[in-house]
């Protein structure tokens, strides 16, 4: 079915960033897009990159994974609630804790601006804890050697803030619409999650948002209304993959798959663009069949999640970066791999505050291609939008009107006049092979507490 036929929702062009300006506005039947008005292109990122590809981790800042990054603003030690300095400690990436970053966390280790609050934060682990105030950890380098490679050798970020000041649910929504918003129009964000969020056929379950005065006393259903990236891809005729691990329990898979929320696309086409499992984009690539855009959603094992992870999430981004990088695909591709919450570990710097619920923590950035400038490290402002609106400028799709509109638009990372640099493998532990025998990860592990 063509977008032209469908329902306009009301007011799109004239939507509001962050909160937006004023109540919801009506909205379309589940399973009806927006019609959205193609912007020019011209770009210098249109006429040389073709493919974007989002690889969205998880739980980390740059001073616990990017320890001796040069040219990086990472810390060393980090102040305590008690006015302390105390040294930052190695703990293994497939760690034993778990710790909140929830909103209230967030709020706790900002501490009105101080960032002096992470002991504080509520910490879950297993039968073994040996450390003393594990917010304050960092990953052994030999264990994220891939991602260390990728930032020395491209370009890395060290201002990237995640958009929501909280957990991984929001922060999903954001890098797929710039927004968290539960309808368009709309002055909330959804703020919180309960486990299993969705648009699914058992009616998914309650979420809390945020309104503009900082309250978090309401609850929506987690079936929602609004633009996407998607939606603009689709109206010029872009191509796009959404990779993800699983889609058990008949669309309830877990609170890491943004379009399970946004009910035009989960009960519409657009769903079959949802593609399980993640390691499908591995075969995509070796069979030149690779879509234009692409977010790949790691299993749980390879996701860098505290607890659930078991390590290999390096060698997993190194293999789809490999894959693409040793395919004719390297020559127009940009690839960013970005984390999606700060995961409760210590962070430095203070975020820039903008409104009741954004923005959050630093998170990591990785930009990957043959036009980025080789060693760069970025110390503009970035924001997940900002992903968007480099996508949005490559294809020439206009604005979704919400955090990408006030974004940045990464330009600083790239040199389209440069020569395209020549792709040199990159050396990890677990090879693509490793990552195409396994099952399907059907775990729904986040409880974003």
């Amino acid at each position: 079915m063509r977008l032209s036929n469908f329902i306009v929702l009301a007011s799109f062009a004239s939507l509001a960033t962050s909160c937006g300006t004023g109540g919801s506005s009506a909205q379309a039947p589940a399973g009806t897009p927006p019609t959205i008005a193609p912007g020019p292109s011209g770009s210098p990122a249109s006429s040389a990159i073709q493919h974007v590809v989002i690889i969205f981790q998880e739980n980390r800042t740059p001073d616990n994974l990017f320890q001796g990054l040069p040219g990086a603003d990472i810390a060393s030690s980090g102040l305590t609630s008690s006015g302390q300095t105390i040294p930052l400690q190695p703990i293994p990436l497939a760690d034993t804790y778990d710790i909140d970053h929830s909103h209230t966390g967030f709020l706790r280790m900002y501490d009105g601006g101080k960032m002096d609050g992470a002991d504080t934060l509520a910490v879950t682990c297993g039968n073994l804890c040996p450390y003393t105030n594990p917010q304050y950890g960092y990953a052994p380098a030999d264990e994220v050697a891939p991602y260390m490679q990728m930032a020395t050798r491209y370009a890395f970020g060290d201002r990237m803030f995640q958009t929501n000041e909280g957990p991984s649910y929001p922060a999903h929504q954001y890098i797929l619409s710039g927004t968290s918003q539960p309808s368009a129009g709309s002055n909330l964000l959804v703020s919180e999650n309960t486990l299993q969020p969705g648009c699914g056929p058992t009616g998914g379950s309650l979420v809390r948002v945020i309104d503009p005065s900082g309250s978090e006393n309401q609850l929506v259903a987690s079936c929602f209304e609004h633009p996407t990236l998607p939606d603009l891809l689709d109206a010029k005729s872009v191509s796009w993959r959404y990779y993800v691990p699983s889609l058990v329990n008949e669309g309830l898979p877990g609170i890491w798959i943004a379009p399970n929320s946004i009910g035009h696309l989960r009960f519409g086409t657009a769903w079959g663009k949802v593609i399980a499992p993640e390691t499908t984009i591995l075969a995509d690539i070796a069979n030149r069949t690779l879509r234009q855009v692409s977010w790949v959603i790691p299993s749980t094992a390879a996701s860098d999640h505290p607890v659930a992870n078991n390590g290999t999430g390096p060698s997993w981004v190194a293999a789809v970066v490999n894959a693409i990088g040793q395919s004719a695909y390297w020559k127009n591709t940009a690839i960013f791999v970005v984390w999606d919450d700060w995961g409760g570990w210590y962070d430095h710097v203070k975020p820039p505050i903008l409104g009741p619920y954004e923005l959050g923590f630093r998170v990591p950035l990785i930009v990957i291609s043959p036009y980025v400038k080789p060693g760069y490290v970025s110390h503009v402002q970035h924001e997940f939008g900002s992903i968007l609106k480099f996508t949005e400028e490559a294809f020439g799709t206009g604005s979704l009107g919400y955090t990408d509109a006030r974004a940045d638009d990464l330009k600083d990372f790239f040199n389209f006049q440069q020569p395209p640099l020549a792709y040199t493998p990159l050396q990890a532990r677990f090879s693509a092979s490793y990552f195409a025998r396994l099952p399907p990860d059907t775990r729904s592990v986040d409880t974003d507490f």
